[in-house]
């Protein structure tokens, strides 16, 4: 916690103690100006380099075949850059915010809880880094030149795709989310079964409403063709069996470490 708001009573095992509502409220209200700060930072920088980030963006439009863009709207163009910029601010600014949610939510968490949460929020940029490349560098191209391969003549009319930048922004925008958050699956199943809401013999019993709602989500947030669902459902459903074996491999060392854990000697009365 800040100076400002120090812990009224602190316990042995280390634990936070507590505190006021209104010291809560101060203290998240420091941690949400920090971040809001971050993000702001982030994004003047950002909005300055913002077209290089485009730039960035739709090179797998141009990888594609596709050497053109157009916008149909005046202020079109200037909103985009201004959505790269925030986009690319809140990438950015991740780490900041992350470790301004922890600093705010680990003085009340006890020593053994603080052990268990740090390597998932370790964890949570790099898959979701990830999950984001993964998308840039492979189902964005693939999805592209799918769409794309519908452009040609058909019954003597040129087909010619000319997609915007708005509408391509919020393609790319739309994909790299997806499969960001869709690679922390194993970061949430995880932490379910080590808070005990579930077990893994549950989730290994639920596998096939897993299937059915992995290809119900990819049909939420990516575009309507099929081969753009298959493109994020089949990686969530190979997430999924990954984190059952995470489970099983966690489980397995946790037992193994509490039967080679030493027993006191109960002291006689």
């Amino acid at each position: 916690m800040t100076e400002e708001t120090p812990l009224l009573t602190s316990d042995e095992d280390g634990a936070g103690g507590k505190m006021p509502l209104l010291d809560h409220l101060i203290e998240l209200r420091s941690r949400l100006l920090k971040s809001l700060l971050a993000i702001g930072a982030a994004f003047g920088v950002c909005l300055y380099y913002a077209k290089p980030i485009f730039g960035v963006l739709v090179q797998p439009l141009v990888k594609a075949g596709q050497g053109k863009l157009i916008y149909t709207q005046l202020f079109e163009a200037f909103f985009v850059e201004i959505k790269v910029a925030l986009f690319a601010a809140m990438m950015i600014a991740f780490p900041v915010i992350a470790n301004q949610l922890w600093k705010f939510v680990a003085p009340g968490l006890f020593k053994q809880e603080k052990r268990a949460l740090l390597p998932f929020l370790l964890a949570t940029p790099i898959l979701f880094a990830i999950g984001a490349s993964f998308a840039y560098f492979i189902t964005i191209p693939i999805a592209l030149k799918f769409l794309l391969g519908y452009q040609g003549d058909i019954g003597g009319i040129t087909q010619e795709a000319l997609p915007s930048v708005g509408n391509y922004l919020s393609f790319t925008m739309q994909f790299i989310m997806a499969f960001g958050i869709a690679f922390l699956l194993p970061i949430l199943l995880m932490l379910i079964e080590r808070s005990g809401l579930v077990t893994r013999e549950q989730l290994v019993s639920a596998r096939r409403y897993m299937i059915v709602a992995a290809f119900a989500i990819a049909a939420v947030f990516t575009p309507p063709d099929i081969l753009s669902q298959l493109l994020l459902a089949v990686p969530l459903v190979f997430l999924y069996e990954m984190s059952l074996l995470a489970i099983w491999f966690t489980q397995r060392r946790r037992k193994t470490g509490a039967e080679e854990a030493p027993v006191e000697p109960l002291e006689e009365a």
